[in-house]
């Protein structure tokens, strides 16, 4: 099965039921996409699928076929990060690291969607992402700091 991942094609050998969580991190080395929770409930294996926030753990290859999926590897464009990955450093936001890739890639959802949310409309969308460290504080600053700049 072919997939277009970060703006390359790329095949996989996976069977049709497998996820993409799987084939990105161990077909195509990805592993800024990290497993959590595997039932879709944690947000740590979100990527963009479309430009809009996917649970990978839950997604089978077989759906994906003409579709652009987006990783936390494929945000970054020579060498520059992505505002919203430079606005989570500049809020330093994590501790672990753990749930980044999934929030940075839910973030950049939610701001594909609406450029300028409020608050609760930040709450309201990052609500399936999990954070174990408890930086919720901080990463609505850094949604906001990232909307800022759009």
């Amino acid at each position: 099965m072919e997939l277009l991942v970060n703006g390359s094609k790329r095949s996989s050998k996976a069977s049709p039921e497998t996820s993409l969580l799987s084939v990105l991190r161990d077909e195509f080395d990805l592993t800024g996409t990290k497993y959590g929770c595997g039932e879709g409930q944690c947000g740590a294996c979100t990527v963009l699928l479309d430009g809009k926030a996917v649970r990978s753990c839950r997604t089978p290859i077989n759906t994906l076929q003409g579709k652009s999926i987006t990783t936390i590897e494929g945000l970054e464009v020579k060498g520059k990060l992505h505002p919203v990955q430079e606005a989570y450093l500049k809020v330093d936001v994590f501790q672990c690291g753990y749930c980044a890739s999934g929030m940075v890639m839910s973030t950049v959802a939610l701001l594909n969607q609406n450029p300028k949310p409020t608050e609760s409309q930040i709450i309201d969308f990052m609500n399936g992402n999990i954070c174990r460290c408890g930086t919720y504080p901080r990463i609505v600053t850094a949604i906001k700091e990232a909307a800022s700049k759009a």
